[in-house]
């Protein structure tokens, strides 16, 4: 649209998907009396037509927005990562009240998942014949079975949807990284600072209330670069690697280019952050032999 046409200019009202564009793409380099204009053209008889039509029209350009938005490779990534942990905790929960209704009956009851598909597939040696006890094994079994679905559905999109995040963590990792920043393009814009403490929202909430020290990270903490360096070096490991994961997603989301040297400096400086401990516990060795 340009700054001397309406939106309705488009099209009549009988043409939704020609407004829709119009909304959604025009622009205008100053405000004009657009009631006005639109009589003029005949598209309205009178200003309240004009603004229901209008009404009408971003109405309808919101939604197909809103419906694009959801359709997005990401976006069924989040909604994957998250229907895969609510399924995970349920099982899990489950299965505790399954022992523990087992135990009543059986003494020698199991516990977990892993004693929920036994119990569901007849291979448990309990002998347990509740038929009520047996059908919840059978829910658990089945939601544990819909989560490692729903994981190797995000071991095999994640890669398509992010390559570099997914290789500088693993696909599961950084779609929920994705999930927790809300998609692909909100975590490519956020700070690596914040990046490093997704997912510690309450830990942070209460250490700015003043009752709980600064969350050296999130759930970064599953990088095995994190999680495998000495506490005392996690937090400088922690930055290290949400500030490669920042520009990995910044990647993936406005080029998506292959950066396979972000791995590669990445274990640089993780090697050098770990050799701080073992240096460390060298200079205490010789110390200690001194005396």
């Amino acid at each position: 649209m340009s700054n001397t046409d309406g939106w309705f200019a488009a099209g009549d009202r009988d043409d939704p998907d020609a407004t829709i564009t119009a909304v959604r793409e025009g622009s205008a380099a100053e405000p004009r009396d657009w009631p006005a204009l639109a009589l003029e053209a005949g598209f309205a008889s009178d200003e309240d037509e004009y603004y229901d039509a209008l009404r009408e029209a971003t109405t309808a350009a919101t939604r197909a927005a809103v419906t694009e938005r959801e359709r997005a490779d990401d976006r069924q990534l989040v909604h994957a990562v998250r229907a895969m942990d609510d399924c995970d905790r349920t099982a899990n929960e489950l299965a505790e009240r399954l022992a523990e209704w087992a135990g009543t009956v059986d003494p020698e009851a199991g516990t977990g998942v892993d004693y929920a598909r036994a119990l569901a597939s007849g291979d448990s040696d309990d002998g347990l014949e509740e038929p009520a006890i047996r059908s919840l094994a059978e829910r658990v079994a089945d939601l544990a079975d819909e989560a490692d679905d729903l994981r190797e559905f995000v071991q095999r999109q994640t890669p398509a949807v992010a390559p570099n995040l997914s290789a500088l963590a693993d696909p599961v990792l950084a779609a929920r990284l994705i999930s927790l920043a809300g998609g692909l393009e909100e975590l490519a814009k956020k700070p690596s600072g914040t990046i490093q403490v997704l997912g510690a929202e309450d830990a942070l909430f209460a250490h700015l209330r003043g009752h709980a020290p600064s969350p050296k990270h999130g759930i970064i903490y599953t990088h095995d670069a994190v999680r495998g360096t000495h506490p005392e070096n996690r937090g400088s490991a922690a930055r290290a690697v949400a500030g490669k994961l920042a520009i990995a997603a910044r990647v993936d989301h406005y080029s998506g280019e292959s950066k396979p040297e972000l791995e590669a400096e990445l274990a640089e400086r993780i090697e050098t952050i770990q050799a701080r401990t073992i240096d460390d516990d060298a200079d205490s060795d010789g110390g200690a032999g001194d005396e």
